[in-house]
């Protein structure tokens, strides 16, 4: 909680700080790396710094949590802290990168707020972010126990055991250990965080959801090539697409990944759309090896049943199950009429309307995939009466929803 001398001058700097909160980011993150240009080697995906998109999740959990800490102390953010210590330790941050981060951001607020920050608010800033920091702080250090891994370990070589084409641009990628170093096992919708060298020499860091349950010896994840009109090209993508083959070797991090699908008997609801299956085809691969009972409905939605990535492999799992199903939703479905059942289960055009089938009572619900698509089956989920806590997203890249706390 923040300080009794803290608290007025946070309340009634909020929203100026509110207000600003993006040019603030934006100004912070271009400091940070003119003074430490190394965090863009390794650390830091420049693809998101590149579209703002990391200025913007920076901004929405600073705001988030100050005004939590105004407005309702006794109910901080968990969800939110828990998302960002994941994906944290899935990069291998270190305790020490926060004082870089600290030096920086409290730069940025004087450079962009100017006198309005007094030695007083000053103060009273540097006082949340120490809150949200430690917390953070105290959050990585539990992840990284759990699995007996530090900053420094948590990577690990791999080669490819095979490379196999889903679609048009969507390759999966099976790798295999090199030694016999034990093998952190993964949680059904966790990821691994993939780092290469870029053809200037420089790291990238991606994060990829395994789509498999592990063995022991292999991980399995997929990867959409990414090109966008406009826009550059996905760096890592088209690099894995177009230069990694079966022998090579990449480096992983250990799996990690807060949005976990819980071991319960209540009935799963598996939505997704587009690559946003990919988490959603782990979970279900983990159901099948633990020979689950469980009712299990698989909602997709997709371009076409040829952009359908990973189809035989769900088709196959949910018939492995003895209660489950599958819906789909093409925007083209190349003349399959509308709710027709087939092998692959039943088949609707257009998009994705949870009130064409029949929702399960008492269920529980896993969401992965563009975030309109996400904000719009989530507002329909609430609107049928499933409560939002029953309701979880996973969002590839910086989390711009926030939308458990709208």
């Amino acid at each position: 909680m923040l300080s009794d001398t803290a608290y007025p001058v946070i309340q009634a700097t909020l929203p100026v700080v509110g207000e600003n909160i993006q040019e603030i980011a934006s100004r912070f993150y271009g400091h940070m790396f003119e003074e430490h240009p190394e965090l863009l080697n390794g650390l830091f995906n420049r693809g998101n710094q590149a579209d703002g998109r990391q200025q913007q999740a920076l901004a929405g959990s600073i705001a988030a949590f100050a005004g939590f800490l105004v407005n309702d102390p006794t109910h901080l953010p968990d969800h939110l802290l828990s998302r960002i210590a994941h994906k944290h330790v899935s990069l291998g941050l270190s305790p020490e990168q926060y004082q870089v981060v600290h030096d920086n951001l409290m730069w940025a607020i004087v450079d962009v707020l100017g006198d309005a920050v007094t030695p007083e608010v000053a103060a009273a800033w540097d006082e949340v972010y120490w809150l949200m920091a430690n917390m953070l702080i105290n959050k990585e250090r539990g992840l990284y126990d759990a699995v007996r891994l530090s900053p420094e370990t948590v990577w690990r070589t791999w080669r490819v055991a095979e490379k196999i084409q889903e679609t048009g641009d969507v390759a999966s990628f099976v790798v295999e250990r090199m030694d016999e170093r034990e093998v952190k096992p993964s949680l059904p919708g966790q990821y691994v965080t993939l780092r290469m060298q870029m053809p200037d020499g420089v790291l990238q860091p991606r994060q990829y959801s395994l789509t498999q349950a592990d063995d022991g010896q292999h991980r399995r994840f997929a990867v959409k090539r990414v090109r966008t009109e406009g826009k550059p090209d996905g760096e890592m993508s088209n690099l894995l697409h177009d230069q990694v083959d079966v022998g090579d070797e990449v480096t992983l991090s250990a799996p990690f990944g807060d949005v976990v699908l819980e071991y319960t008997d209540r009935p799963v609801v598996l939505a997704s759309a587009g690559i946003g299956i990919t988490p959603m085809a782990g979970m279900l691969s983990h159901l099948v090896k633990a020979g689950s009972q469980r009712k299990v409905m698989f909602l997709h939605a997709d371009d076409s049943p040829a952009s359908f990535a990973l189809r035989n492999q769900v088709t196959a799992d949910l018939a492995a199950l003895p209660d489950a199903s599958l819906n789909t939703w093409f925007l083209d479905p190349d003349g399959a009429q509308s709710s027709t059942s087939d092998a692959g289960g039943t088949v609707r055009s257009g998009f994705m309307n949870i009130r064409d089938v029949q929702l399960p009572s008492d269920a529980e619900y896993y969401l992965c995939g563009p975030v309109p698509f996400m904000q719009a089956v989530r507002t329909a989920l609430v609107g049928a009466g499933v409560r939002p806590k029953d309701i979880q997203y996973e969002v590839f890249g910086p989390d711009l929803w926030l939308a458990d706390y709208q």
